[in-house]
């Protein structure tokens, strides 16, 4: 008998990837999406789609009677900005709804809940590279809502027996990601590139940040669902594990590599630092690489070129 899993958000950009890892895994996949951010180009065939807010009492009847064995959460709010201009919807989009999902997962029997985290803005302003024990420090109100989902999932394990995978990703990128709506930076400055217009750089681009593909991520996912999971104490750090590369690059370099991939130069403007972003930020991935057995396969060049080409046959 085929193991079911539901996939919140598998019409965006990262749970798209995930539901399409999932069944080429083997799996009988069912995704909800409320389609704000997703799109339903994006829904793998093979899948059963229900448009449905991850928030609604349906999903919580859906994750009660749908006897999933696990449940992927990555449906989510994830612009800084957004939850900086409007922390009360970033709560409502990233918590309310969470705990609906988890709250229906009690009362199905679900066996794991795989709970999408960040593992950049909820260490905050530290010296990176960080492990997942680093001290805690978000530095926005999308950090705090994203620590405070795995407290809550760390609890739902301690209270009624819900194993528990908090995956902490530093910033992911590739196909599918939308510019618009989800903020990615090698999106923006993809598709400003096949445009021919100037990139923007928030602060003077010394910022780093931890690249890590797209697919790499989904198959983090899938193993993250079978995987013998380790004795957890219960907290929030025990069922986390980072997902990145270790690497990191500056959104300076990252606008030259991205104009080198796409064959053509333009202005690079700068514009001050948003609130609530970070300076520098990379992940230790050495659990993942004990307890999942994953390590991330896409170095940044193929990634970019992958993430390139697709953006390029979009349209404009």
């Amino acid at each position: 008998m085929k193991r079911r899993v539901l996939v919140t958000g598998g019409a965006g950009f990262i749970g798209s990837h995930v539901a399409d890892a999932f069944l080429a895994a083997g799996w009988d996949v069912a995704i909800i999406d409320n389609l704000s951010r997703g799109r339903p180009k994006h829904v793998p065939r093979g899948a059963d789609f229900r448009q449905l807010d991850a928030g609604a009492p349906e999903a919580r009847e859906l994750v009660a009677r749908g006897r999933f064995d696990v449940i992927a959460h990555l449906a989510a709010q994830v612009v800084v900005p957004v939850s900086v201009a409007d922390p009360l919807l970033d709560a409502e989009e990233n918590l309310l709804a969470l705990i609906n999902l988890l709250e229906g997962a009690r009362d199905g029997g679900v066996r794991r809940f795989v709970f999408s985290s960040s593992g950049g803005v909820i260490y905050g302003e530290r010296p990176p590279p960080h492990v997942e024990t680093a001290p805690k420090l978000p530095a926005s109100q999308y950090g705090v809502s994203k620590l405070a989902g795995e407290y809550y999932v760390a609890c739902y394990q301690r209270l009624y027996g819900i194993e528990a995978v908090c995956l902490r990703y530093s910033n992911v990128y590739g196909p599918r990601q939308d510019p618009h709506g989800e903020a990615g930076v090698v999106a923006i400055f993809g598709q400003r590139l096949r445009d021919g217009r100037p990139i923007t750089i928030f602060g003077d681009g010394t910022q780093t940040r931890d690249y890590v593909y797209v697919a790499d991520v989904a198959r983090a996912n899938v193993l993250a669902a079978g995987a013998v999971l380790p004795v957890a104490d219960g907290s929030p750090d025990a069922t986390a594990i980072n997902i990145g590369t270790g690497l990191q690059t500056t959104v300076s370099a990252l606008g030259e590599r991205m104009m080198d991939v796409a064959g053509v130069r333009v202005a690079v403007e700068h514009e001050p630092p948003r609130k609530g972003e970070l300076s520098a930020n990379a992940l230790v991935i050495a659990k993942a690489q004990v307890v999942l057995g994953w390590r991330p396969e896409v170095e940044l060049p193929e990634g970019l070129h992958a993430t390139y080409a697709w953006i390029a046959g979009e349209p404009a």
